[in-house]
């Protein structure tokens, strides 16, 4: 796919992207890259895909779904892909992180190699059993975990990390008074969270299911211990409600790597989206007995495309 002429990328004057640590280096790359100085627009991909954003051509949208009035867009979801000419790039890449890294690579020289790097390796999962299990031990690990997306309230420290991230090798990030705080409480939700996966999962073939529909608000946690907790299941699927709706989330299991359903394609199906290996819809409560029994059935048969 070719993008179109780039003779307004000198207007951008704002990074649109999502709170999670591949959006988080996103938002590294681009302010530098393009002299950005005004504060990252944090939107979660849902509000692109419902229109209940507002996007014009001085934003850079990366990470998310493409939006037609953006100045230049760069992403890596195998849903997001689309057939028309724009400024930017997209490619199947680790992170989309990855994109921008190699579309601006002349100006960054050796700059942020090993960060990019770090965003590949979390954002496709490609972690060993010590590295789930002790997120702790690893640093750029447990910072990606500090970060969640759930909590719109946490801008200002998803802001401070584009700052730190920027300027600062990964020790004297972690030595930051805030990065240390949710560092601390990110590993004792950990620990909860290991009890609530226990608690609330089943396995149902070769799928794990995590219900915690009864449970106000959802635990959160390390989004990969699942796969060690169960290990026979190829693939995860969550369940939880917030703000009145239902949320989907599944992932591959990187642990025992035998699931075949392509989750990003199954996710835009029911209006979300993903990768093959991980990916996420939300819908109405009331729509919850028709898909949820639905998007079970294609996980436990476990089919091939």
């Amino acid at each position: 796919m070719k993008p179109r002429s780039l003779d307004s990328r000198n207007d951008i004057s704002r990074v649109v992207t999502r709170p999670d640590f591949d959006g988080v280096v996103c938002a590294v790359l681009l302010k530098y890259a393009l002299g950005i100085e005004e504060p990252v627009f944090w939107v979660q991909p849902g509000r692109i895909q419902h229109g209940r954003v507002q996007i014009g051509p001085r934003d850079v949208v990366a990470n998310l779904p493409y939006h037609p009035e953006c100045g230049m867009w760069f992403d890596h979801h195998y849903s997001n892909r689309i057939d028309l000419p724009f400024a930017g790039e997209f490619d199947l890449a680790p992170s989309a992180a990855r994109v921008i890294y190699r579309y601006f690579r002349p100006k960054f020289g050796d700059r942020f190699r090993g960060l990019v790097r770090q965003a590949d390796k979390i954002d496709a999962a490609d972690l060993d059993r010590d590295e789930i299990l002790h997120p702790e031990k690893y640093p750029f690990i447990l910072l990606s975990m500090t970060i969640s997306g759930n909590d719109m309230q946490q801008r200002p420290y998803w802001d401070r990390l584009v700052n730190l991230l920027g300027s600062l090798p990964i020790e004297k990030v972690m030595q930051d008074p805030e990065v240390a705080r949710y560092s601390e409480l990110t590993i004792e939700a950990n620990r909860e969270y290991a009890v609530a996966l226990k608690r609330h999962t089943t396995v149902q073939g070769p799928l794990s299911v995590t219900d915690f529909r009864g449970v106000s608000p959802a635990p959160d946690g390390n989004r990969f211990l699942v796969y060690c907790l169960f290990p026979e299941a190829v693939a995860n699927l969550k369940v939880y409600r917030h703000e009145g709706r239902t949320v989907v989330k599944i992932g591959h299991s990187i642990v025992n790597r035998n699931c075949r359903v392509n989750v990003g394609r199954l996710m835009a199906s029911y209006g979300g989206g993903g990768h093959r290996g991980a990916g996420a819809c939300r819908f109405s409560t009331d729509l919850e007995d028709t898909y949820l029994p639905q998007i079970i059935r294609v996980m436990t048969a476990n089919r091939p495309e």
